[in-house]
């Protein structure tokens, strides 16, 4: 079942690989759900039915012209679940990935999950407003989007090595890895890359964090200049009751690659616990 159709009728393109208790890997922004290529690999080794699907705009879904919000995104991950008939499934929400995970339980509740993840989660809020004096200031928001209607692609170029923590003298992934995710970003029709700014930096989860009523693991590196980790993983930790916390010293955003050793060890060791 490579496509499952969403409710307004958009494809969405899902893998279903492996056999065992289902984890669902939502991706960020702006790559598809291959990202998770090496999480993928190491937990269906361990024995665990892995789940991925390109968000709606994204890699081989259907690339409408608009709903890019999270309520429509929480719905696609009611219709993946519905359709797969998962039960007892660990859903994983990668940076804009942890607001899908946070949308679904307040709009669907934990009947069908066991347990999830946050890593370099966008949750609970990023944008800055009276209330959340230490977030994003919108201005930041709106260069990012002028830079991608200019030259999407030069934006892209700029963008992945920042995601990734490299530097000058710091290279903690490939230039294989690089030119991949430019690759996986340019998937990504123009209009998804642009509302989804707005999806990810704007959107307020705060209220979302109250349907967390499952155990949480909250993974963020403190290195994490894309999504700083003081303002979302830390607040998100301190918010959800009972969650666990783990903080990487120095890690980037994309630690799902520079640290994917870690992360596969630390998931599997949450994975396992009763």
């Amino acid at each position: 079942m490579p496509y499952i159709t969403a409710t307004d009728g958009t494809s969405l393109h899902v893998k279903d690989m492996g056999a065992g208790k289902p984890v669902v890997l939502i991706h960020g922004w702006p790559l598809t759900g291959d990202m998770w290529e090496k999480q993928t690999l190491a937990l269906v080794e361990a024995g665990y039915r892995v789940i991925t699907y390109d968000r709606r705009g994204f890699g081989q879904s259907g690339h409408p012209i608009d709903c890019y919000d999270y309520d429509t995104f929480a719905e696609d991950l009611a219709v993946i679940l519905k359709q797969l008939d998962l039960w007892d499934a660990t859903l994983v929400g990668f940076s804009m990935g942890g607001g899908e995970v946070a949308r679904y339980l307040s709009r669907h509740g934990r009947s069908r999950i066991s347990k999830t993840v946050l890593l370099s989660s966008v949750v609970p809020f990023l944008l800055k407003t009276s209330d959340n004096p230490k977030g994003v200031d919108i201005a930041v928001l709106d260069g990012i989007k002028q830079k991608i209607r200019q030259d999407r692609f030069g934006f892209l170029k700029d963008f992945i090595p920042d995601f990734y923590g490299v530097s000058m003298i710091h290279h903690p992934v490939s230039q294989g890895v690089l030119d991949w995710s430019f690759v996986l970003a340019s998937m990504a029709s123009p209009m998804a890359t642009l509302d989804c700014v707005d999806a990810w930096g704007t959107t307020d989860f705060r209220p979302d964090l109250q349907a967390f009523t499952v155990p949480t693991l909250v993974i963020h590196g403190t290195g994490d200049s894309t999504v700083p980790a003081e303002i979302s993983g830390e607040k998100a930790a301190a918010a959800i009751p009972g969650s666990t916390w783990i903080s990487y010293e120095g890690a980037p955003h994309g630690l799902f690659l520079t640290h994917a050793e870690r992360v596969n060890e630390d998931l599997l060791r949450f994975l396992a616990t009763p």
